[in-house]
């Protein structure tokens, strides 16, 4: 089988390259830096950076993309949900990870537009104002619209059109009106930004894929996405958390100075998909770069499959929901540490290598793969 990748644009309007070789850079995984403050600040220019540059993708090579009706109907089609910050780090390498899967896998790369549902209302692809607050997060109202009415009356089906499996990806913090129990924001300036959008976006596109038991990963906001679909508690601040337990926060889990991820062990559960895809109880060097975490999945249909114990305390790493297929969270990002690895950054041997992170992305086109075998053997 031909190893290729085809780029496939459904209404979002990319670069040619998918942002993979620009030098524009910010980091949004599982936190917020608003796009146009992300060439100010110092996570965008500071020499620690990656050199995206570097990437194997050249924006002056069109290619590979192609048009819709001459694509490969073999091709697993891997969809990647719509971002507000699509040249930030972490979409961009999770672009990269799925051209890398490309080169031992007949894959597609499918871009998604924004979810919308008919229930609200849009101005120039931006939710009226009467949805949001100053900060973007979702107005209660809003939310309770979309926590009720799921993927009903929304275009999701149109949007996840002929796609196998799909990739959530890194972001701001997730509107707290739309936590099960709904929570008032944290209040925390630095990290005040938020995307109504993209919060409804990936709800209502979440809801469509664990309903529809489309094979789904989902890496940090992302697992905090299927976490606040399937009704877990969430906690807003990891250093706010401590601080009530009496505990001095160390930053484990992200630099304070918002330049780079940060490496640290996480533990694997055993009888879990995420131990039979790692195939080990522990991984070093997990990339992480999170202020928010899970707090509770009980009574929810969630499986923790991932922790760490930081400063005695254990925090979730993974969740994963055994009544599907195959949906799975981590809050770390093995698309980085691909990205590390394949760019040959300087501190790539700081996290984990990359076989183990590739293996997530492999195991999710192969479950794409089979769930496609049997839908021919239902057929015929």
């Amino acid at each position: 089988m031909n190893t290729h990748i085809n780029i496939r644009r459904k209404g979002l309007s990319v670069l040619l390259a998918l942002m993979i070789g620009t030098t524009a850079l910010s980091f949004s995984a599982c936190d917020k830096e608003s796009a146009d403050k992300s060439t100010s600040q110092d996570i965008s220019s500071d020499e620690s950076l990656p050199d995206t540059t570097a990437s194997s993708a050249d924006p002056e090579d069109t290619s590979s993309l192609q048009d819709n009706d001459k694509t490969d109907s073999d091709s697993i089609k891997v969809a990647v949900a719509w971002s507000n910050v699509p040249d930030s780090y972490s979409y961009t390498s999770t672009l990269k990870t799925v051209e890398e899967t490309a080169k031992s896998a007949d894959v597609e790369l499918v871009v998604l537009d924004m979810v919308r549902p008919d229930y609200l209302e849009y101005e120039n692809n931006e939710l009226k104002k009467e949805y949001k607050d100053e900060h973007g997060i979702l107005s209660s109202q809003a939310a309770k619209l979309v926590k009720t009415n799921g993927w009903a009356g929304s275009d999701a089906d149109k949007v996840m059109e002929d796609v196998d499996c799909i990739i959530f990806p890194g972001g701001w913090d997730i509107s707290p009106t739309l936590y099960y129990n709904e929570q008032p924001w944290h209040g925390i300036e630095e990290d005040g930004d938020f995307s109504a959008e993209r919060d409804v976006s990936d709800y209502i596109l979440l809801k469509y894929c664990i309903d529809n038991n489309i094979p789904t990963l989902c890496i940090c906001r992302g697992m905090q996405m299927l976490s606040v679909v399937s009704g877990a508690d969430m906690i807003q601040d990891i250093g706010t958390w401590f601080k009530e337990k009496g505990i001095d926060y160390d930053n484990e889990h992200r630099d304070p100075e918002k330049k780079d991820l940060v490496p640290h062990p996480a533990d694997i559960v055993r009888d879990t998909q995420l131990y039979e895809i790692l195939g080990t109880e522990s991984i070093d060097g997990a990339p992480s770069w999170h202020h928010q975490l899970v707090g509770s999945i009980d009574d929810t249909a969630l499986t923790v499959n991932a922790y760490t114990t930081t400063q005695g305390e254990q925090i979730i790493e993974g969740v994963e929901r055994a009544d599907r297929s195959f949906c799975i969270g981590v809050q770390f990002h093995p698309e980085v540490a691909v990205r590390k690895n394949a760019d040959k950054e300087d501190n790539a041997a700081d996290f984990m290598d990359y076989d183990k992170a590739m293996s997530l992305f492999y195991a999710l086109e192969e479950a794409a793969s089979e769930n496609d075998s049997e839908a021919i053997q239902k057929a015929a």
